[in-house]
């Protein structure tokens, strides 16, 4: 193709994507985001409602977004306000549910995924069942489903291996990360993100779980001497809209956010593995971090007995709890898809 006829064909392409744009009604749209202090919020989905969805729809879809932390909530109650109305589009992580219902923590529990790939394969497989459970028990449209970067342990005790958990105080945020730690021989302890530092700081607790960088942008590093390498679980979280809102709305509309919100979803899975990896590098001061501020905590790296002894812990102990307080029917679609990308099984 010579460059006057590529010309004309960028040229077409752009002329026509205006005139789907054109062709949408003015649409103004209220979201609850993520929590509003980490980069998952800032640098994806505040910008992809404010900026990229009125760009790509000339103007004609606007939104306004505020993470569920600035308006008072505390997350659990997102999915419960999705379903009554309350929100029309709200993003939640989806561990805040586990306690209504254990199959929430199917694709995330503690071990299951200690690459970024396997931990998108497994949310993939199972999506499907969540975008039935939603639809029918909650009046709620699954939109996606999008992840943190990997949840590891910062510690302000020194910690070279999954051993020196033994007897520790560790700070969990869901009931498998908390059993996972117990396996080990450390004593889990829940509390709200914003009360980590303090209690680190107090010695309240020895260890706490949280994304590479979610740590990084909560300055944990100010209170955490060791950072572990080792996955634990991803934290995905859930991006979806009260069916009744997201049926008034223009069928043109509906299908333009659709792709779009694949696109975001697909944009954050893309950085999480990024994002693990400046987080391990910002919170230990290395060049190869992108930010200003360095923290000096002590990289641990994990050894294949720790690996081991992750996937020791997952199959024994995690997933026979978690099946136990599942359904039947839940335990069943965990091993017909989960199951078989990680290759293990769930028994009742």
């Amino acid at each position: 193709m010579n460059m006057r006829l590529l010309a004309a064909a960028i040229a077409g392409t752009l002329m026509f994507g205006a005139a789907q744009a054109q062709d949408l009604p003015k649409t103004h749209l209220k979201i609850v985001g993520g929590l509003s202090n980490l980069t998952a919020y800032n640098d994806y989905e505040k910008p992809f409602w404010t900026k990229t969805i009125p760009e790509k729809s000339g103007g004609q879809v606007t939104a306004e977004i505020r993470g569920f932390n600035e308006m008072g909530l505390k997350g659990p109650e997102l999915l419960r306000l999705m379903s009554q109305g309350v929100i029309e589009f709200g993003t939640a992580t989806l561990s805040y549910f586990a306690s209504d219902n254990p199959i929430n923590e199917a694709i995330d529990l503690a071990g299951l995924a200690p690459d970024v790939e396997t931990a998108r394969k497994v949310t993939d497989a199972f999506t499907p069942v969540y975008a039935k459970l939603y639809g029918e028990g909650s009046n709620v449209k699954l939109l996606g489903v999008s992840t943190y970067p990997a949840q590891v342990l910062f510690c302000n005790a020194q910690v070279n291996s999954l051993a020196d958990i033994r007897g520790k105080k560790v700070r969990t945020s869901s009931r498998t990360t908390a059993e996972f730690v117990e396996a080990l021989g450390g004593s889990a302890v829940t509390m709200a993100f914003g009360e980590v530092v303090p209690a680190l700081q107090n010695r309240v607790v020895d260890c706490a779980i949280t994304g590479s960088l979610s740590g990084y942008s909560a300055k944990w590093y100010e209170v955490s001497t060791h950072l572990y390498a080792l996955p634990i679980n991803w934290n995905q979280q859930i991006h979806a809209v009260n069916q009744r809102a997201w049926d008034k709305l223009d069928p043109k509309v509906r299908d333009f956010l659709e792709a779009e919100v694949k696109t975001l979803v697909n944009d954050i899975w893309d950085a999480a593995a990024r994002q693990t990896q400046e987080g391990y590098d910002c919170n230990t001061g290395s060049h190869a971090c992108p930010y200003d501020v360095k923290g000096k905590m002590t990289l641990v790296q994990p050894s294949d007995a720790d690996r081991e002894l992750l996937k020791k812990v997952t199959q024994e102990t995690v997933v026979p709890k978690w099946a136990a307080r599942c359904s039947a029917q839940c335990v069943s679609d965990f091993n017909d898809t989960v199951g078989k990308v990680v290759g293990v099984t769930a028994k009742k």
